[in-house]
């Protein structure tokens, strides 16, 4: 289990967020409890944490408005977000991922299932950059990844995405022109016995091809199973008459 990783907790309703404190300081973590949006992002902008635990309502500053606002600054915009929402109705689900949340959990929740969510987002960073293990990069065409800087360009400019798209991306990358199925993706990406809904990968999906631009085309959605890293020409050729 990773340990020491700084972690906010962004929750207005203190008894709660004194909780997710405690528990987390078992688990070996050092939490940071703040009770407004607003200070949440002053806070990570000048000391950003590991990761954030961000409630969805919350005075001052919304939930999704934290979200925007950490993913729009380069000292934060690679921290992963966890989004606790009381609302369970996918649109609000799918509004927190396009905010920018890696991942979501609804009150009331299992503290066992949160601690388990923040374990799996903090194993997709490394505490060090250079301590992963993962070097060199992964390519395809003009979109290149760094595995060990954790960053994408597309024609040699930044891309910015979250640590969830990117390792959706990179998955795609390491099996260009294999279809990959949502089930799949789920596993490499989330890790075993995290449960999201095939729409979670779709929303991330559909973010991801736009931050790629007009490459962002490459990724193929195959209906009824999932997706597929191939390009213009190649799909050209493969659907040209033998």
């Amino acid at each position: 289990m990773s340990s020491g990783r700084r972690i906010m907790v962004v929750e207005d309703e203190r008894d709660l967020a004194d909780m997710v404190a405690y528990n987390l300081t078992k688990a070996g973590h050092v939490p940071i409890v703040v009770h407004d949006g607003i200070r949440a992002v002053q806070l990570a902008q000048g000391h950003p944490p590991e990761l954030v635990v961000l409630d969805l309502m919350l005075p001052g500053l919304s939930g999704l408005d934290v979200a925007r606002e950490l993913r729009g600054s380069p000292a934060t915009s690679l921290i992963p977000i966890l989004m606790l929402t009381a609302r369970s109705e996918e649109g609000d689900q799918v509004a927190g991922l396009v905010a920018g949340a890696d991942d979501y959990v609804t009150k009331p929740f299992s503290m066992r299932v949160l601690l388990a969510r923040v374990e799996a987002l903090l194993r997709r960073v490394p505490a060090q950059p250079e301590g992963d293990g993962q070097v060199g990069s992964v390519s395809f065409g003009p979109i290149v990844a760094d595995l060990g800087a954790h960053a994408v360009t597309v024609e040699g400019v930044a891309a910015r995405l979250t640590v969830t798209e990117f390792r959706l991306l990179v998955a795609l990358l390491q099996s260009p022109k294999r279809v990959l199925s949502r089930a799949d993706l789920i596993a490499r990406v989330m890790g075993p016995g995290i449960i999201v809904t095939a729409r979670t990968i779709d929303v991330h999906v559909a973010s991801i091809r736009k931050k790629l631009g007009a490459y962002g085309a490459y990724i193929r959605t195959i209906r009824g199973v999932g997706y597929q890293l191939l390009a213009d020409e190649e799909a050209t050729a493969d659907e040209a008459p033998r």
